[in-house]
């Protein structure tokens, strides 16, 4: 057994331990969601002020609303949340390459064709998927869509639209 696989297992019986949300409802209570990225610095209950329950957070590379669309759309449309919170950040790997790097690094997927989402410019690439999810008809006009940059330096966040 790995080291990781191992602290998982020891941190997962102390938690369960004293775990008492059990009754918490499938739909966040709080009837949110937050798209926001995978990078590891980045905690978003304790940045956002998520209590377990209150929303869905969506996390990928870069918090692409692209690629995050089937699962804001899942939460959304059939487990009620009534706004969302696009949440991307300084410092993101994503702002490092463009898709023939990424091609480029492995061999196998210099074929495929795919589409990575980076971004060269981070506040430009907030105002560009907010666009994308107010364009979208798979969301309604009337859910709130906004969107802000994380600093992973200070832990704050600002306002971009």
């Amino acid at each position: 057994m790995s080291a990781i696989v191992q602290n998982l297992k020891e941190k997962n019986a102390s938690y369960a331990s004293s775990f008492d949300k059990g009754h918490l409802a499938l739909p966040p209570a709080k009837q949110y969601l937050v798209l926001t990225c995978m990078d590891a610095r980045i905690d978003p209950a304790s940045a956002f002020g998520i209590d377990l329950g209150d929303a869905h957070v969506i996390r990928n590379a870069g918090a692409s609303a692209r690629d995050a669309l089937r699962s804001i759309v899942i939460s959304e449309q059939l487990l009620g949340t009534k706004e969302i919170l696009l949440v991307k950040h300084t410092g993101c790997g994503m702002l490092t390459f463009k898709n023939e790097d990424a091609s480029d690094a492995v061999n196998e997927l210099k074929s495929l064709d795919i589409d990575f989402l980076p971004f060269p410019q981070l506040e430009t690439a907030v105002e560009e998927d907010v666009k994308f999810l107010k364009g979208t008809s798979l969301i309604p006009d009337d859910v709130p869509i906004s969107g802000w940059v994380y600093e992973v330096e200070t832990g704050k966040v600002r306002s971009v639209v």
